[in-house]
């Protein structure tokens, strides 16, 4: 059954939070490098996903959904392994915040792409929100990217591929909120297998650490896994727009964890921004709960 509109929210805060360990995490990592990083990280997820499907759908009707699962499905689960694959190479070749400001276009695009496929209205105050946090974002970074050099060039134009498939994604999980509702969780799987698939290859010869190891498999379950059946469960409760501005807050998680984790101060552009972040993002919430109490 559908989550209220509070638990929702409070469940996509949490989703975020446990998204936002990526960026720490991996600074952390010894040997491994680009490909062998984003295939550990899926494979981890992928067995993970199984295990946890498992339970909650039982091998038959998972295996069944595998099976009978259709085009919105199969699409869905080609937006989450472009999601895998992209945002763990992009984040070995530039910055983390780099890779933070290109997620921070979802609410955008997600907007635009529910405005013109789905013909959804947007509230005014869901559109200034994204504009508010935007100029957040901007004003957080503003001084920290740069895409001088090739490398960096690089990982910036493989991580916009990030937000499109997460608008995508989104739209699609909100146009099957109507009909038949059909199961959405498996996609998850389908994303991660597929990361996991077109990553093997090119990750050998393995050279990650028994260390890295751990730290790609707590990324692979905690970071991924976990949160992302959250996500697809909270979509259910939440607008397209709504969970993609909510998502924004893995913005601010990221930074608060690299400076906690990894010694990297935020500075003050970064403080100020990420505070207007949050005010859009309080304003919203406080918006739609009066009208929905009026």
């Amino acid at each position: 059954m559908p989550m209220t509109h509070r638990r929702a929210v409070l469940t996509m805060v949490a989703v975020t939070l446990m998204w936002s360990i990526a960026g720490v995490v991996s600074r952390h990592i010894e040997a491994a490098r680009g490909f062998e990083v984003t295939f550990w990280r899926s494979f981890f997820n992928a067995v993970a996903m199984a295990l946890l499907l498992g339970v909650l759908r039982g091998p038959a009707k998972l295996a069944r959904s595998l099976r009978e699962g259709g085009r919105t499905l199969w699409l869905s689960g080609v937006c989450w392994g472009v999601m895998y694959t992209a945002f763990m190479l992009a984040l070995t070749l530039t910055t983390v915040a780099n890779v933070l400001v290109l997620i921070a276009l979802t609410p955008l695009i997600t907007a635009l792409a529910a405005r013109f496929a789905l013909c959804h209205r947007l509230a005014a105050r869901t559109w200034g929100a994204i504009v508010l946090a935007g100029a957040g974002i901007v004003w957080m970074y503003a001084r920290e990217v740069s895409g001088a050099d090739a490398r960096q060039l690089l990982g910036m134009a493989i991580g916009l591929a990030v937000p499109l498939a997460a608008a995508l994604n989104w739209t699609l999980m909100q146009h099957n909120r109507g009909a038949a509702r059909q199961d959405m969780l498996p996609a998850v799987l389908i994303g991660a297998l597929l990361s996991a698939l077109a990553t093997v290859v090119p990750a050998l010869p393995f050279v990650a650490t028994a260390a890295d190891l751990g730290l790609l498999a707590l990324l692979g379950v905690v970071q991924l896994a976990i949160p992302c059946l959250l996500a697809v469960v909270v979509a259910r409760s939440l607008s397209a727009p709504e969970i993609s501005l909510l998502g924004l807050l893995e913005v601010i998680f990221g930074v608060l964890w690299a400076w906690l984790g990894a010694n990297e101060a935020p500075s003050a552009s970064v403080l100020a921004g990420g505070a207007l972040v949050l005010a859009a993002l309080a304003g919203n919430e406080l918006l739609a709960l009066r009208e929905r109490r009026l």
